[in-house]
């Protein structure tokens, strides 16, 4: 089945309230440092963008932002650190907003959905399938065969998780081919995963291409595909073919990642980070720079507009998951319904 998916447009009613927001509330000046728990290893996509946006928000905000890695159930470990503390404005949490909004149908968390978040996105990634530079495969369609031939089940793909970009992209290359087995072998995060097909511990990835930027370019991995209608170009390397070469009725969603603070912190504490993010975050030469160089797309947006450019891909993933007999909890109980692939009010 065709899933297409459209981006969603912010209303000027929503940019109207944010305005207000951050007109009235009073500024939030911190007094110690804020604590950002990344919920996956280090080096992998999240750690990575975070890293590169935390030091421009500690700078206007004039505390330190400690960034902490806690990796452990495709994130829902530091995810659930983050909504059990104190909700003052002093713990955040980073991660592709796909994930938040989902734990719970995943069954990895419980009562939790995107509202409970206080959204600041800042690039969107795409997933890319490689393999090591040696490997037998020199295109998608010869992957393709093999996870085809025998089920799949010799085909061992290294992920973050199920429910990391990496886990979501086999599956949906699944669904979208017909519904072939692989076997999952999976790591703290995007990058180790990536690092181990490069070894040789696994013959695929999918995770994302900031996560493999550097060993496709240093020739340790081969990419063969993209998760994108577009070909993928990065300095220094063949352009990296659309996967709708091969499946072009494959149904495909950007995943957008982000910082995110609850969204019961005070107002004070979001109207500042929100003009921060305006003011500093929005033009960040910085973050522009590591969009170019690893692949991602630059893209910074925050509250309402924010949430309505994840709708489609936690959409996709939540009806995804349903439709592989893998969500623990229907979509509809986050507002999700997967008849009409819309969103409904809760």
């Amino acid at each position: 089945m065709k899933r297409t998916m459209r981006l969603l447009l912010t209303c000027s009613a929503a940019t109207v309230l944010l305005g207000t927001t951050m007109t009235f509330a009073q500024e939030w000046k911190p007094d110690r440092p804020i604590n950002l728990i990344v919920p996956w290893g280090a080096g992998g996509s999240t750690d990575q963008v975070t890293r590169v946006t935390a030091p421009i928000l500690a700078e206007a905000l004039g505390v330190d932002i400690v960034v902490v890695n806690q990796p452990g159930a495709s994130g829902a470990i530091g995810t659930q650190e983050v909504l059990n503390a104190p909700h003052d404005g002093y713990t955040w949490t980073a991660n592709a907003i796909a994930n938040n909004a989902t734990y719970s149908v995943s069954g990895l968390l419980e009562d939790t959905n995107i509202d409970d978040w206080h959204i600041y996105l800042s690039v969107a990634n795409v997933p890319v399938v490689s393999v090591p530079a040696d490997s037998q495969f020199t295109d998608f369609g010869e992957l393709l065969a093999a996870f085809q031939s025998d089920g799949g089940r010799g085909v061992t793909v290294a992920t973050a998780g199920i429910t990391s970009s990496g886990g979501t992209a086999i599956a949906a290359l699944s669904d979208a081919a017909g519904g072939f087995e692989y076997n999952m072998v999976t790591y703290d995060g995007g990058g180790p995963a990536a690092i181990a097909v490069a070894s040789g511990e696994a013959m695929v990835t999918t995770q994302l291409a900031v996560e493999q930027t550097e060993l496709i370019r240093g020739g340790r991995l081969r990419a063969l595909a993209v998760l994108s209608d577009k070909p993928l170009l990065l300095d220094g390397v063949d352009p990296i073919p659309p996967i709708t070469d091969w499946l072009p009725e494959m149904g495909l969603a950007p995943d957008y990642f982000g910082i995110f603070i609850p969204a019961d912190a005070p107002a004070e504490v979001l109207a500042t980070v929100d003009k921060i993010w305006a003011e500093k975050v929005m033009n960040a030469p910085e973050l522009k720079a590591y969009a170019e160089n690893f692949g991602a797309v630059f893209a910074p947006s925050y509250g309402a507009e924010a949430r309505a450019l994840a709708m489609p891909v936690v959409i996709l993933e939540a009806c995804s998951a349903m439709e592989r007999g893998e969500a623990a909890n229907d979509p509809s109980t986050i507002g999700i319904d997967c008849e009409t692939r819309t969103e409904v009010g809760m």
